[in-house]
Formats: C-alpha cells, structure tokens, sequence
C-alpha cells in the first residue's frame, strides 16, 4: 500500500511542467557542460563549478520571473476585488504556478457568480416585499376605513353587512400569508416533496373537493376523463392542481365547463384542464406563473400567487406546466387550457 501511494506521487510530481523543464534543464546543462570538459580537457573541478553557476543562473532567471508573475497575480486579484470585472488570471502562460493559478481563477469565478447572484436575489426580495407590501396594504386599508365606518354606524343590517366584509378582508390577508409560506419554504427547499404512487384520478377528486360548493353555485360543470399514475407528492400536488382549476373556475362564466383529462405513457404522466371562458390576453401568457402578476381579465381580491405555488410544486416533482389558449374552428379564442407533465425520468 505505502508503495503504490509513493509511485503515484512520483507520477504525479513528474506530470508537473515545472518539474519536468527543471530536470530538462539540468540535463541538458550537465550534457554540455561533461562534452565541453570532455573535446576542451577542462578540469573536473572547474566542469562542476561551470555547471553549478550556469544552474544557479537558470534558477535565478526562472524565480525572478515566477515572483514577476505572483505580483502581476497579486495585483490582478487586488483589481478584481475592487471590481474591474476585465482582469484575467487565465492570461498566464500554462505552467506558471499552474495549481495556485487555477484554484484561484476557480474561486475568483465562484465569488462573482455568487455577487451577481446576491444581487439578483437582492433585488428579487426587494421586489417581493414591495409586491407583499401592496397585497397587504389593499386589505388592511379597507380595514381600517371599515372599522372607522362601523363606529359611527347605527344600522344593524349595516353594521352586520360591514362586518361580514371584514371578516372576508382578514380572510384574503390570512390566504395570502398562508400561500406566501409555502411558496417561501418551497423555494428554500425546506419542504420535502414526497416520491410515492399518486393515481390521477384520485388527485382531480381530492383537488376538487375544496371547490365543489362554489363550481356548483356557479353553474359550472365538471366533465372528467382521468387515468394513469405518475410518482409524487399527493397533499402538495393536490394543492398545485386546486389552485390552477380555481383559477379557471373564476375566468368560466356562469354554466360554462370545466374538461379534466388525464393518460400515462411510457416518456411522461399527462393531465390537462381546460376551461370555456374569455382565455388568457396575449400579453399575459409570458407572465402568468410569475408570482404576484395579475392579468388583465383577474379579479380585483386576486393576489396572483396560486399559480406561482403550483409551478414551483410541479417544478419540485420533476413536472413541467404550461398554460395556452383554446382556439375555436373559427380563430377565436375559446377558453385556457393549463397542461402538466410529470416526466418518469429528468428533464
């Protein structure tokens, strides 16, 4: 054992260019210096001497050089610390202090990637706060003017139609606080998706529950033809698919339908809903899973983050969701359609 682990540093000490063009060097001095001495007749003292001095002097040429290139490192290190993005470490020539210029030029990548990363994400949670803050403020507002009016009410019917109406403000604050949390844990990966067998049909069931008495309020039928199964989290993929048929439950006026489809094949695991109402504008569909966005046809009381959270539980199951537009024989647009893809291997 302590034998083949000294044979493979010499191996790799002799991989080193460095190393290889000293003994070169050595060699090369020493083969001329023994031919010298040998056509000249110089003496054996005098030979190694020359050798000596002229190795001394190669020595002293290549450490001048090699102390030249540190403090041009130095110096290129210094200008990258205070941001001049143009300097190269990679511009030395190979060989030169090869390993403490390459673990360098990798750690002086890493520190930009994670700058210009912090200062994305900086400015992302600037973002965020001042979306969160808005989606907020709305609510509490209206709060605050309704409280100031139940005050100085009198009316019972009022002041009972004023409190049914605050009690629906801290209902919405209280879904936007929720979804805010687990779209902030699901980003920071602190949620452990589960990988069990999850059967189609049994999600649309589960994921329509929660809505069933407003579908029905509405006039909206639901019309299903589901099978397959695909390996997921079942809770988070019910919560995923609950807040996309809400969304089209609320673009589908009242009698329209609501088409759930489902297959399995042997790439992918398909279900598509689909709805009949007014679709999605042509400026919204870039933006639609982006959190916080609301489209021109969403609600006044919509804070734009359920379909924000299920993307990122599809993203988080090895899924892909896609939304587009439904366009009748005649080129008009006829309803969304939201399509989701779990795929059996990595996409």
């Amino acid at each position: 054992m302590t034998g083949r682990k000294l044979d493979n540093k010499e191996i790799d000490v002799l991989k080193n260019r460095e190393i290889r063009k000293y003994i070169i060097a050595t060699l090369t001095v020493t083969v001329i210096v023994c031919a010298a001495a040998y056509f000249w007749h110089i003496p054996t003292v005098a030979a190694v001497a020359a050798e000596a001095v002229l190795l001394f002097v190669l020595w002293w040429i290549d450490m001048s050089r090699r102390y030249r290139h540190m403090e041009e490192m130095a110096q290129d290190i210094d200008r990258i610390l205070h941001g001049n993005e143009s300097s190269m470490l990679a511009a030395y020539e190979e060989g030169d202090i090869s390993i403490l210029r390459n673990e360098i030029s990798k750690m002086t990548v890493m520190l930009r990637q994670q700058a210009e990363q912090l200062g994305g994400e900086k400015v992302k949670l600037a973002e965020s706060l001042a979306d969160i803050s808005h989606q907020i403020r709305t609510p509490l507002t209206s709060l605050n003017l309704m409280l100031e009016s139940l005050k100085s009410e009198n009316d019972a019917e009022r002041r009972r139609r004023l409190i049914f109406d605050m009690r629906k403000q801290l209902e919405r604050i209280d879904g936007l606080v929720v979804s805010l949390l687990k779209l902030a844990k699901m980003d920071a990966g602190t949620i452990k998706l589960q990988r069990a067998q999850v059967n189609l049909e049994e999600l649309v069931r589960a994921a329509l529950q929660p809505i069933e008495i407003m579908l029905e309020l509405k006039g909206v039928e639901v019309k299903q033809q589901v099978s397959g199964c695909y390996m997921g989290d079942m809770e988070w993929s019910r919560e995923a698919v609950t807040n996309i048929l809400k969304n089209c439950m609320e673009h589908t006026e009242e009698g329209g339908t609501i088409s759930i489809s489902g297959y399995e094949n042997a790439v992918h695991t398909e279900l598509v809903i689909q709805d009949t109402g007014a679709g999605i504008a042509k400026d919204d569909l870039p933006h639609i899973f982006e959190r916080f966005y609301k489209g021109q046809n969403s609600k006044n009381d919509s804070y734009g983050i359920g379909l924000a959270l299920a993307r990122s539980i599809i993203a988080g199951q090895n899924g892909t969701i896609k939304a587009e537009n439904v366009i009748s024989a005649d080129g008009d647009i006829c309803g969304a359609r939201f399509i989701i893809r779990f795929y059996k291997g990595i996409v």
